[in-house]
């Protein structure tokens, strides 16, 4: 297994988190009202979405269309954009993208605005269409083997965002009532969203100069903290170990010196272990990882590289005994694709029998995975 798949996750693309961020859009989103009062069952959505329960989204989002029970335009975009969340993580992309497809003329169309629609938002400006609707048409063509329309949508939303944060007002804010602070979140979405796309194909200086760029835009030092860390990676990357060994360096500074949350600890530990792995030093590596387990025993990174760093010891049945642990103890957390691989590999390299223990585990998996875990993993 090559660095590329042990180093940590760049971050799942489609996820809740932009539907969290797109709720703010509506203007009668406020700290002390409800979901329900922003929109229609909304908090019912937002559960199915946190349990992975989308094929129960998808089904209530076809009754509330065919009962009637949206009642103002916003509704519709919100229950859409909750839709082609559900279809994208159920990997039917084309339909994804077919469902945006019913934006009429698009997402900024006139229709999609808040001065359309008087009756319903007094004195409210802008567009209504969530940032999730405006991620996924960037994200969905690379899903159907269109990557350079994803990289080219990416870039342009990358200026509509940068757009936003130069039209706020003296009270931070946009036109739209938006804070900043948001829009600025949103662009570091963007331009991870970017980062790892051309990661993907090994587009290293290009990552290196977007790393730099949100580097030199953030100053709080638990943000800097993770982006120097994905410097270092991409350094790794490109064999520039001095270089990662350097950045790594900067990263224990920081943690040093800020009195931070475990998180941010166990980041500096798996930094060294990654670096103890390039060097073959996998007793080396284990003892970092231990020490990340022993502080949070639900950090699946360090459960899974620990993992491997036994394997490569050719401890097999202690590697084995990690992943087990953890499915049984944290399986929220530890239940992922990747994860899953890596336990059946072991499985095939250690038993005769694995074809029945893989069943087992396959089994159990169907019973308390969520809708969008990929059930060949196991390899059965």
């Amino acid at each position: 297994m090559d660095l590329q798949n042990i180093v940590e996750d760049q971050g799942e693309t489609l996820t809740t988190t932009s539907m969290n961020d797109s709720t703010l859009d509506h203007p009668l989103n406020s700290t002390s009202g409800s979901l329900n009062d922003i929109c229609y069952e909304l908090s019912s959505l937002q559960d199915l979405a946190c349990r992975g329960s989308w094929r129960s989204i998808l089904d209530k989002v076809a009754r509330a269309r065919t009962q009637s029970l949206l009642s103002k335009p916003h509704e519709h975009l919100i229950y859409l954009a909750y839709n082609t969340i559900a279809l994208a993580k159920l990997r039917r992309f084309s339909d994804a993208i077919a469902e945006l497809d019913t934006l009429e003329n698009g997402i900024d169309n006139v229709i999609y605005s808040y001065e359309n629609y008087p009756q319903h938002y007094p004195n409210q400006h802008g567009s209504m269409a969530p940032f999730a609707l405006r991620w996924l048409y960037a994200e969905l063509p690379s899903r159907v083997g269109n990557r350079q329309e994803t990289i080219d949508r990416f870039y342009t939303l990358l200026h509509f965002v940068r757009e936003k944060t130069k039209t706020k007002t003296n009270t931070n804010k946009d036109s739209s009532g938006m804070s900043d602070d948001i829009w600025r979140k949103r662009e570091g979405l963007v331009i991870n969203s970017i980062i790892s796309h051309h990661l993907s194909h090994k587009e290293f200086v290009v990552c290196l100069d977007l790393i730099k760029d949100l580097i030199s835009r953030d100053s709080t030092p638990g943000s800097r903290a993770v982006l120097i860390s994905k410097l270092g990676y991409v350094q790794m990357q490109l064999g520039d170990l001095e270089g990662a060994k350097t950045s790594f360096g900067m990263v224990e500074e920081i943690v040093t010196e800020e009195k931070v949350e475990i998180e941010l600890k166990n980041l500096v530990n798996r930094n060294k272990a990654m670096m103890f792995m390039v060097g073959k030093d996998y007793v080396s590596a284990v003892r970092e990882y231990q020490e990340c387990i022993d502080r949070d025993d639900s950090d699946v990174v360090a459960i899974n590289n620990k993992a491997l760093c036994l394997m490569y010891l050719r401890d097999l049945s202690d590697s084995i005994k990690v992943l087990e642990s953890a499915l049984e103890r944290v399986p929220t957390a530890a239940l992922n694709e990747t994860f899953v691989v890596n336990l059946c590999s072991m499985y095939e390299l250690a038993y005769v029998n694995h074809s029945d223990i893989k069943k087992t585990l396959s089994n159990w998996i169907a019973r308390v995975a969520p809708d969008d875990f990929d059930t060949s993993a196991t390899r059965v």
